[in-house]
């Protein structure tokens, strides 16, 4: 345990900070998955719905710097190959 005043309330800082972080991460992979069973579904209505809410969460999320940029562009890029390909055929 700290034992300085400032490195208490780092930590107090930081729990608050990581439990607002898992939020936001159980809801990319909520917003992620619903794109996934749009895309399974074949719904193309749905899924440009789905991808859009999705593209703007991690977007989001890059920018508060819940996940990092590379990981943002990373999802975003496999999840929209996944709609682009569901669409085509």
């Amino acid at each position: 345990m700290a034992n300085l005043k400032s490195s208490k309330k780092d930590i107090r800082r930081s729990g608050r900070k990581r439990i607002a972080n898992q939020s936001v991460r159980t809801s990319l992979k909520t917003y992620l998955k619903k794109v996934r069973k749009a895309v399974e579904a074949a719904d193309t209505e749905v899924t440009a719905g789905a991808l859009q809410t999705a593209q703007s969460k991690i977007d989001r999320a890059a920018q508060k710097g819940v996940i990092h940029k590379n990981q943002a562009r990373r999802r975003l890029s496999r999840i929209a190959k996944k709609a682009n390909k569901a669409a085509q055929g």
